[in-house]
């Protein structure tokens, strides 16, 4: 008699029960929740003319992360900084041609054409150059400036790119962080909303002196363990939706939703794939051997410190006391009227004699940093290789992991089904009920971590292919 009265009490919380059972999945009872009846999160909903908040996807965040992220842009930046020097180095080879123009005026003596000043021909002394010049610095005839000044742009290039695929990985590793703390959520919601039934019916049932007060205490301590729960999943996902909105949104708008795709992650490639990518696409490696190149190019620079350095400039116009094509000079006025255009050319040469060993140091000082470039790519190989085989084992790792807790959330859901029928049958209590309702939750909580770090797996063994999720 107590066990038909103590079934027929409890019917109520089976039906509860055994329709969370039987949820289709793992991915369907996460993705089907709502806030409205309990079973998941109460969505962002407009208010007082607060527009609808927007569906934002893995692909939108990145995007929107490239704009505002500083890290990144700096390196952006950086780079755009190192073209401008290669165009400037590439320029600094080629002639340059500027316009000079002067009047010097210079007070008279008064009894010859000549001023005061005897480095001038008359008092008025007028200057029209059109000026050509040419510079043949250390290293010019081997292109060395210029060679480094490229070599200087694809490190920076390099570098942006890496700047750019670490971001994927922080906006990957923030959006899905997102999605399983939303996941994570609902499946708080629901158990408190269990637990909390679970505490009516035990109330109900000592009420009726069929179960002792230490089953009440326990299913109040039970529901007191899913508030706990329930809060500590809200703050980590409002702190999770923080931190996205600090990467994508410049004025920390949260108004937003992230899209729940985190179910069809993409097949990880074959290794030989990944390493063919690897060795095209690898942007250490790619800097280091930029690296070294431009340490190549100091050593020619500094060893081109030894010889001469050779400029040459040519000057057509004018310099007489009249601006005039023709005048009669100050000094000479009986020749009458000479021409005034014409041009005189200047030849520099400076050959190094002594300087106490300086440009010697200076030539010591490139090789160490040559070969320190040696070093470091030798080392970028290395660690390129280490990193390849680490990052795909991890992803190997975790995408096994998720389709074997793929399989125990849906072993755990079987488990709720059948302990729904035991209890049916009068053969389970409903703590064990509970107890299959927890270990279905925890399993799910589980198999939405175990996808997150799939993710993040994959955006890592992007930052060596240069391929990402999609």
């Amino acid at each position: 008699m107590f066990g038909k009265r103590y079934l027929l009490v409890s019917a109520g919380l089976f039906a509860a029960l055994y329709c969370f059972g039987q949820a289709a999945g793992p991915s369907a009872f996460l993705s089907s929740a709502s806030g409205e009846d309990g079973f998941g999160p109460t969505p962002l909903a407009p208010g007082n003319g607060e527009p609808a908040p927007e569906a934002v996807t893995l692909q939108d965040a990145l995007a929107r992360a490239q704009k505002i992220y500083s890290p990144y842009l700096s390196t952006v930046t950086d780079a755009r900084l190192a073209h401008e020097d290669y165009r400037q180095a590439r320029n600094g080879m080629l002639p340059s041609i500027s316009y000079h123009q002067e009047y010097l005026g210079t007070e008279g003596n008064g009894k010859t054409p000549n001023g005061r000043y005897v480095t001038n021909d008359g008092v008025h002394v007028y200057r029209a150059w059109g000026v050509f010049r040419q510079d043949f610095p250390p290293g010019f005839f081997s292109g060395a400036p210029y060679k480094r000044a490229a070599a200087a742009a694809a490190i920076a290039d390099a570098k942006a790119e890496i700047a750019r695929r670490g971001l994927v990985v922080t906006v990957t590793k923030a959006f899905y962080t997102l999605v399983a703390a939303q996941r994570k959520y609902a499946t708080a919601q629901q158990s408190r909303s269990l637990a909390q039934r679970f505490l009516e019916n035990t109330r109900n049932l000592e009420r009726g002196g069929e179960v002792a007060h230490a089953d009440v205490i326990k299913a109040q301590v039970q529901l007191d363990q899913q508030q706990v729960a329930f809060e500590e999943a809200e703050l980590a996902m409002t702190n999770a939706h923080l931190a996205l909105a600090a990467l994508i949104s410049p004025n920390l708008d949260q108004n937003f939703t992230a899209v729940d795709d985190m179910d069809h992650a993409p097949v990880l490639p074959p290794l030989e794939e990944v390493k063919r990518l690897a060795a095209r696409n690898n942007q250490d490696v790619r800097a280091a051997l930029e690296t070294l190149e431009m340490a190549k190019q100091d050593v020619t620079i500094a060893r081109a410190g030894f010889f001469p350095t050779l400029s040459f400039t040519g000057n057509y116009g004018i310099e007489a006391n009249a601006f005039a094509l023709h005048s009669r000079a100050a000094a000479f006025p009986e020749l009458g009227p000479l021409p005034n255009l014409g041009y005189f050319i200047t030849g520099t040469l400076d050959i190094p004699i002594w300087n106490w060993g300086t440009t010697r140091s200076k030539l010591h000082q490139a090789e160490y940093r040559r070969r320190q470039a040696e070093a470091d790519l030798s080392q970028a190989q290395r660690d390129a290789l280490n990193n390849l085989y680490s990052y795909y084992n991890e992803a190997a790792a975790a995408r096994t992991e998720v389709q074997q807790l793929r399989e125990a959330a849906d072993l755990a859901s079987e488990s709720l089904r059948l302990t729904n029928l035991r209890y049916q049958a009068g053969e389970a209590t409903v703590l064990e009920v509970v107890d299959a309702q927890s270990t279905l939750a925890a399993a799910r909580n589980a198999y939405d971590d175990g996808l997150a770090r799939y993710w993040v797996a994959l955006a890592n063994l992007g930052t060596l292919t240069g391929v990402f999720p999609q």
